[in-house]
């Protein structure tokens, strides 16, 4: 398989990325505490990531860009969760 040239991805768009996950990982324990609040949470995350304007780029291979954002928002969600 060819790999992909991607642009940079935007170190805030990372960080929401990374973000998404925090909150998706303390929402998927049992009988979470402000459930409510961070169901919101995640769906404000979630907007927030889709129409980032990072997305209107036409050079963007948006599936290979979105692997990739959720590689390293996963791999930024890790290394914070180590300090």
């Amino acid at each position: 398989m060819e790999r992909v040239d991607l642009p940079d991805l935007p170190d805030d768009l990372v960080c929401l990325q990374a973000d998404w996950y925090r909150t998706y990982d303390a929402l998927a324990v049992p009988r979470p505490a402000r459930a409510t609040v961070l169901r919101r949470r995640l769906y404000v995350l979630s907007v927030r990531l889709r129409w980032h304007p990072y997305w209107s780029h036409t050079a963007v291979a948006v599936p290979a860009a979105r692997a990739e954002l959720r590689r390293q928002g996963r791999e930024l969600w890790v290394l914070e969760g180590a300090r």
